[in-house]
């Protein structure tokens, strides 16, 4: 199977079965000395670096309206390295966004802090899938989306109103699952909170809220897949 699926094109999904190996990736294998190497490099620039353990993907592919992959557990290290060889390493990555929509329709995505790898990047909240985010070996996207929302800005997403389905972008840089998350709050009251959390943190992962109002309000230092997603939101699709 390896990596079969539509690029640069947003698909709808309906359903999400990426399994977790629980043998180790094949690029953590072949390429223990280089992670080791690259990691002392990259804690050397920036010590709040944490050697956890996330997912790689070896296989993904979109098959009538589902997403059927295999991922492993590896080292936030081994990550850091296939950040810088991904091309030809058979490892892809896949995140999850919820897409968090204001009473008002605005969204609302974060800034990241400044100690963080993508310090000053703009995304919805999100992190990558972490072995806690696997029920029975398989992956619990909404547990993901509602995880790394509550951690990041202190607002719990169990309550709102989901989109009917999830849908995927998959890029040269990785593959994102995004699904709408409606509230009734307006944007604004919405960055209030979040603003407030984040001032309780002694180590905020955030620097803050970011609000989109329209698909032409595009933020300093937006990520490439946000926005496509964001033009995707106002012109009403589903």
């Amino acid at each position: 199977m390896s990596f079969d699926l539509p690029r640069n094109v947003i698909l709808p999904v309906d359903a999400v079965d990426v399994r977790l190996d629980p043998g180790p990736h094949p690029f953590a294998l072949t390429n223990a000395a280089a992670i080791a190497d690259n990691w002392r490099r990259e804690t050397a620039a920036n010590p709040a670096l944490f050697d956890g353990t996330v997912v790689l993907l070896s296989e993904l592919a979109y098959r009538d309206g589902r997403l059927i992959g295999r991922c492993h557990a590896v080292n936030y290290s081994t990550f850091m390295l296939w950040r810088k060889r991904r091309e030809n390493s058979g490892a892809e990555h896949a995140y999850a966004h919820a897409m968090l929509v204001a009473g008002d329709n605005a969204l609302v995505a974060i800034r990241m802090g400044p100690h963080t790898v993508n310090a000053g990047r703009v995304y919805f909240a999100a992190g990558s899938f972490e072995p806690i985010d696997f029920r029975d070996g398989l992956v619990d996207v909404d547990f993901n989306m509602m995880r790394e929302v509550g951690e990041e800005t202190g607002l719990d997403l169990s309550k709102a109103e989901r989109g009917r389905h999830y849908h995927a972008l998959s890029t040269a840089s990785g593959t994102v699952i995004f699904r709408r998350y409606r509230v009734a709050e307006p944007a604004e009251e919405l960055a209030r909170r979040i603003s407030a959390f984040v001032a309780t943190e002694t180590e905020p992962e955030i620097e803050g809220p970011v609000i989109i109002r329209n698909a032409a309000d595009l933020p300093d230092g937006l990520m490439g897949h946000m926005k496509p997603l964001i033009e995707w939101h106002f012109a009403g699709a589903d």
